[in-house]
Order: structure tokens, then sequence, then C-alpha cells
């Protein structure tokens, strides 16, 4: 198995793309978020993928984001099904406000010819708090996070051997997800900066962590490995080496920090 982080950053990032990632099972595919516009597009041909290959998409939450490079996968699959370049079918997952917001923006959005491929081909599925779904061959678990700001889930993967990844969508981490997060083999969390510089970024008023907060929380739960994503883009060219510097004051594990397009093996 394999993660290529198509985007590392923040919703305001310029220097990188917004965070989302591709999980590899072989020949399987999950795309998680889209980033914010079309240049999820340009990542995934970057790092190598073709975008048909995206089967499976799961949306965290509605935060443009997050939300919008999927609208334009929606766009992209419902074209190339009319035109008969795309065969067999598509599913996204989400909660049910972002189900429904996709749903909305796709029928504004695209033309009849279009639309007529969703609920057909084009499955866009509501996934509930504690569900269980087999995506990419793999038993996946989403959970909601508990957010104060906008409802969002992230998931837990069945990795096989008693192991796990889960991810913790773009927010602190918070109790509700123990079950799901403790003794992972890899776990992805938000860290939105350094801890030293926390009075230049303010990611407490935003409602976010700190390198040293996420690398604090992988070791108290006992995680083998940890990915930190969705930070800010002012130290990008030194970001892998003092977020890591940072990190391993409080954690005993591995830890990651991706560039875009950069792929780890599970």
């Amino acid at each position: 198995m394999k993660l290529t982080m198509l985007g590392t950053g923040n919703a305001l990032v310029t220097e990188c793309y917004n965070t989302c990632f591709v999980v590899q099972n072989g020949k399987k595919h999950l795309l998680v978020d889209g980033g914010g516009g079309n240049t999820l597009l340009a990542q995934l041909k970057h790092a190598g993928f073709d975008w048909m290959d995206m089967r499976e998409i799961f949306v965290t939450h509605k935060h443009v984001d997050h939300l919008m490079g999927i609208v334009w996968m929606i766009r992209m699959i419902c074209q190339y099904m009319r035109q008969g370049q795309y065969q067999g079918e598509a599913w996204i997952y989400g909660h049910d406000e972002v189900i429904a917001i996709l749903k909305e923006m796709a029928d504004r959005l695209l033309s009849g010819k279009e639309t007529c491929f969703i609920g057909n081909r084009l499955h866009m599925e509501v996934v509930g708090d504690g569900e269980e779904r087999t995506l990419i061959g793999k038993k996946v678990t989403f959970f909601d996070i508990g957010s104060t700001k906008a409802k969002q889930y992230g998931f837990c993967m069945d990795m096989g051997d008693g192991e796990k990844l889960t991810c913790c969508g773009d927010e602190p981490y918070n109790e509700c997800e123990r079950n799901y997060a403790e003794n992972s083999k890899w776990l992805l969390h938000e860290a939105f900066c350094l801890y030293d510089q926390a009075e230049e970024f303010h990611p407490y008023e935003k409602h976010h962590s700190t390198a040293k907060d996420a690398c604090e929380l992988a070791e108290s739960l006992r995680v083998k490995n940890l990915i930190l994503y969705h930070t800010e883009d002012k130290n990008i060219s030194r970001r892998k080496e003092l977020y890591t510097a940072e990190g391993k004051k409080y954690f005993r594990g591995n830890i990651f920090v991706p560039e875009d397009l950069e792929t780890i093996d599970l």
C-alpha cells in the first residue's frame, strides 16, 4: 500500500496545494478530498495517476479547500461518461451535508446531459458515524471528529494483521476519536504551524494545532508513524526539517512531513 500527498497545505496557501491525498492498494485508489480547485487534476497528473482511476472518493467536510476539487472530478467523470470515454462506475462518499452540497452544485453547474449519470453510474453515498464500508479492498470505518466549526468525518482503514491507518481530518484530535486513533500504525494529523511560531500563525484561534501538539498526541496514543499535513506555507522550503526537529522532542515514533506529490510506503 502507498499514500501520495497531492497537497499538504491549509486553506490559504499559495506555495503548495490544499490538503488532499490518494491511498493506493495495488491498482485500486481512494482519493481523499480534492483541494480548492481544478489544480487537483494537475496534481494527479504530476503524481503519475490517471484521474479516471480515482473510482472511490471520500470527502471529509464542506470547506472549499477540500470540496471544490471534487466538483471538478464530478464534471470530468460525467462529461467523459457522456462522451463514452469513461467505462464503469465511480463512488463518492461523505456525510449528509457534504453529499447534499455536491448534488446541489452538480445540478446548478452541470447540464442535464451530464447530471443524468449521478445516481446511475456516479454514486454519491451518505455514510454515518461509525459506519463501515469496503473501499479499495479494505474495511474502512467513518467517524465524526466532533468539529465545532463544520461537521467533519475522518476514517480508520483496517490494513490487515491488526494494523490500521487513521485520518483525523484537518482539526485537532478529540477524545471521541480514541478508539480509532489509538495504536494506529499510521496517523494522519494536521499541524498548522510550529509551536515556536504559534504567536505568528495563531493556530488555536483557528482551531488547529502545532507540530508539538500533534507529536505529543501521537506519543500518548502509542502511534507508530505520524504524518503531519495541512500546514502554513511560509516555512515551505524548510518545513520538513523544522517540523521534524520540533516533533522529535515529543514523539519517539517516525515523523513524516511530506511535500506535495510525495509518496509514502505504508
